[in-house]
């Protein structure tokens, strides 16, 4: 972030103390995106960390409880207390495991893929949103940018790091 005195510009009382650069920014621009889509999927009784596990768990229905844990970077005991949550909501059913009854087969119940569907329905619009400044060449630009950005610094892909981070 630079301000006016590292710059030796002076564009006037509001520019100078405005932070500058891309780490602000993508700091701004995404807590600005958390808060919107918390807003627009809270109608359906869901949080943004519940979506992120409802769409692990609908890409790879019968997944392990353990196989979340791994892909999330989480101790499994995590994963058990969200997937208590999504169960108790009536999104996401445990199954035996037919090959190993110890352990659990994760499924969405049919209500579990009816808030997906409309949760896709939100994102998309949210996503339109979001970048309504940019035109087509330009969201797919800043797309591949934002992904080289999050390969470099170790992230895991389709996987919010916040899910290291919350106090379950």
């Amino acid at each position: 972030m630079f301000t006016e005195q590292q710059t030796g510009h002076d564009d006037g009382p509001a520019r100078r103390s405005r932070p500058r650069g891309v780490a602000f920014l993508l700091s701004q621009v995404g807590a600005q995106a958390a808060t919107r889509f918390a807003e627009r999927i809270s109608g359906l009784g869901v949080l943004p960390s519940d979506v992120g596990l409802l769409r692990m768990i609908a890409t790879r229905p019968g997944r392990s409880q353990q196989s979340l844990a791994e892909e999330l970077g989480v101790v499994p005991s995590r994963v058990v207390s969200l997937v208590d949550g999504l169960e108790r909501k009536g999104l996401v059913e445990r199954r035996r495991n037919p090959q190993d009854r110890r352990n659990y087969a994760l499924h969405l119940t049919t209500e579990g893929s009816l808030v997906m569907s409309k949760m896709r329905e939100l994102a998309t619009a949210h996503e339109d949103e979001i970048c309504a400044a940019l035109d087509d060449d330009q969201r797919a630009q800043l797309t591949g940018l934002l992904e080289a950005i999050a390969a470099q610094q170790g992230l895991t892909s389709g996987v919010h790091p916040g899910f290291r981070k919350a106090p379950w």
